[in-house]
């Protein structure tokens, strides 16, 4: 960026595009949506009628197009619409088809960055009309975008360069109809089906996203990581300059580094000492601190090549573990360790995994499942996620169970969330190929 332009426009690399601030135009612009899926259905069918098939209505509904089409809106939305897709892509990804689970896996990185006027008048408001004379050069396009909000560049007059993540406009305002308006959306198009029940993950999205859209929060969240990871030269967290900070804007440092997924190129030294990092700071999270980042998305780390170090970005998702679900974890992990179902039962229970009327082999089913995602954890020595098919048999193994009938499947709020890290975890341990002796990171 030239200095002689301080205050640079330049295209940003995806095209920017308005984001509807208000109730009625967010449940305009989903109404449309849902129109297009339904006229794409019919046009499939008269195709597929002509052509003498006579095709189910779910096989209408879940086109490729239609799916994409839901995922191009919540993308558009940004915001809570976009979150509950990336949170059904995360979480649900077992039950979904595979067609619509695909295509909203895109909305992980996939948003669109607010036009100029929106961005500006956002600044305005938090930093008053003159905030731009606070600064030697500001970067109006975005590092990064995402579902909340966008980081720009920016260098203050007294030498601070700073990332700052500024939030949507209307975001906050909007989470809890938005959550209802895509539920609706999905349950009326049949894109989710009516066997799955979604209301104890779409009351946690609510929850979850008033938490991350308030940045203050966030804050302190990383202020806090900041102070449980002093002393560990390993790690490199931002630090947030409170002058700049608000409701709607997080200012932080600016850290640099590349993004994580690159090492897959380095060294196995480098790889696994990245990945052996990152599973001991979980563990210590859990059973340690009690407070997990639970957000997996593989932008929330970069590393710093020179000094070694592994940058954490990005608290927004930060959530407090109470006692017994940590500790039922770790009877959890222990027991299949030891191969023992009944300590197995016992946590899953404490957790509160289990209903009452639970179908007994549905019962043993979670149990299996819960060993076999604790398997670089039974394993003596080093386990090479590069080879192992951990994550399709986890996927595969959870459809199955998923089409049961009665079968029930509305794990605990924290466990979803837990269970998202480890599995983001899991992902980039294969990513990168690496080798991690994880036995002898767990907490004895």
């Amino acid at each position: 960026m030239p200095e002689s332009d301080p205050f640079s426009a330049n295209n940003p690399p995806t095209t920017p595009a308005a984001i509807p601030t208000s109730r009625i135009s967010r449940l305009a612009k989903l109404g449309t949506l849902a129109t297009g899926v339904a006229g794409r259905m019919l046009a499939e069918g008269a195709r597929q009628l002509v052509q003498g098939n006579r095709p189910k209505v779910s096989d209408l509904l879940l086109t490729p197009a239609n799916a994409k089409r839901v995922a191009d809106e919540l993308a558009r939305l940004r915001g809570a619409a976009m979150k509950v897709g990336q949170l059904l892509s995360m979480d649900a990804g077992d039950l979904l088809p595979p067609e619509l689970s695909d295509i909203l896996s895109r909305l992980r990185a996939d948003a669109k960055p607010m036009p100029l006027s929106q961005l500006a008048k956002v600044l305005e408001n938090n930093w008053g009309k003159n905030w731009h004379t606070h600064f030697k050069q500001f970067s109006f396009q975005p590092l990064a975008a995402a579902s909340i909000g966008q980081v720009h560049s920016a260098h203050t007059h007294d030498g601070r360069h700073l990332a700052l993540k500024i939030q949507y406009p209307g975001i906050r305002e909007s989470i809890d109809s938005d959550v209802e308006n895509v539920a609706t959306l999905l349950r009326i198009s049949r894109l989710i089906p009516n066997s799955v029940d979604i209301k104890p993950l779409l009351a946690e999205a609510k929850r979850q996203l008033h938490a991350e859209a308030d940045y203050t929060l966030e804050a302190n969240h990383l202020k806090h990581y900041r102070k449980l990871l002093a002393k560990e030269d390993a790690f490199l967290l931002p630090d947030v300059h409170d002058d700049f900070t608000t409701h709607n804007i997080l200012a932080m440092s600016h850290v640099g580094g590349v993004p994580v997924e690159q090492l897959a190129h380095c060294p196995q030294a480098e790889r696994d000492r990245v990945m052996t990092l990152l599973l001991d700071l979980l563990f210590r999270e859990i059973f340690v601190f009690r407070l997990v980042q639970t957000d997996p998305n593989f932008a929330n780390y970069r590393y710093e090549r020179d000094s070694q170090q592994l940058v954490l970005l990005d608290f927004g998702a930060t959530r407090e573990y109470p006692a017994h679900v940590a500790d039922g974890y770790w009877q959890l992990m222990q027991g299949a360790i030891n191969n023992d179902k009944a300590m197995m039962d016992a946590a899953t229970t404490q957790i509160g995994f289990f209903q009452e009327n639970i179908n007994p082999a549905h019962r043993a089913a979670v149990l299996d499942l819960f060993q076999q995602a604790c398997e670089p954890l039974c394993q003596q020595g080093v386990y090479d996620f590069g080879t192992s098919s951990l994550a399709a048999r986890i996927r595969d193994a959870g459809m199955v169970l998923s089409m049961e009938k009665n079968y029930w499947h509305t794990p605990p709020a924290d466990a979803i969330f837990l269970h998202r890290k480890l599995g983001g975890l899991y992902l980039l341990a294969a990513r990168l190929r690496a080798k991690v002796n994880v036995r002898a990171l767990f907490p004895q």
